[in-house]
């Protein structure tokens, strides 16, 4: 298995943070976030390869982090990928980034898990990657737990095992408080669709999108995350960040 991050956007709305600093390199309680992020992943088993998917503006900046980071977790190396784009006018896209990744570095032959370097999670995720075994593409949910706050997200409706059997984006009157966040899991033999995908020009950017469209062609499996989690996009959310994971904060 392979664990691909993204951390190629812009975060225009976290100016002037992020006008010379990448988003998941930005303190939360103490540490970068990407780091509560990778924490979070390295107790998950036979893992081959972690690789960091990133722009020409911040590839460098990743690179001396990732660099100190070894220093600290020799067992742990990354790969970091710059994607070649220089601004939001060029970008990618996350969806457009996983293609790109997987061919650039040749990760079509092993599972791949893909998660946002923004997304902060309070406790491991190992359980993810087990209940992942089940199904072709697996997604991981969180309950918002209001009704309005969900408007801003997505929308998951499952069956008795955890299937997805709907999914909207930004729904107008959404029905349940799970909303998929940027947590995903795809079997090998799955990774060829994503191509499809983009040859389709369907939108390359929002990674939900892609399970919007995977979803009634194979079977895509959910579970639930445990704990807090937060997606950092604002101002707001990352001083509400700072003093919830302040909490859990434990210096590595």
């Amino acid at each position: 298995m392979n664990i691909l991050i993204l951390a190629a956007g812009y975060a225009t709305r976290l100016y002037p943070l992020t006008e010379t600093q990448p988003k998941p390199l930005l303190d939360v309680a103490g540490k970068p976030m990407i780091e509560w992020v990778i924490d979070n992943l390295g107790s998950i088993p036979k893992v081959h390869r972690y690789l960091i998917v990133t722009n020409n503006k911040f590839a460098n900046t990743f690179t001396a982090w990732a660099a100190e980071y070894q220093k600290r977790h020799p067992d742990i190396a990354f790969t970091i990928v710059n994607d070649g784009s220089t601004s939001d006018q060029d970008k990618r896209g996350a969806i457009g980034d996983i293609h790109y990744v997987m061919h650039q570095e040749g990760l079509l032959e092993e599972d791949l898990l893909v998660v946002a370097g923004d997304n902060l999670f309070s406790e491991s995720v190992v359980g993810f990657v087990e209940a992942a075994q089940a199904h072709p593409a697996t997604l991981a949910l969180y309950d918002v737990g209001d009704l309005e706050a969900i408007k801003k997200y997505n929308n998951i409706t499952t069956d008795a095992h955890g299937k997805i059997t709907h999914f909207e984006e930004k729904p107008l009157n959404p029905t349940s408080t799970l909303t998929g966040i940027a947590l995903y899991y795809y079997r090998a033999d799955v990774l060829p669709l994503i191509d499809t995908y983009i040859k389709e020009g369907n939108n390359p950017d929002q990674p939900g999108r892609l399970i919007e469209w995977l979803y009634p062609r194979v079977d895509v499996g959910t579970w639930r995350v445990p704990g807090t989690w937060f997606d950092i996009g604002s101002k707001e959310t990352l001083v509400e960040a700072n003093e919830v994971f302040a909490r859990f904060h434990n210096p590595s």
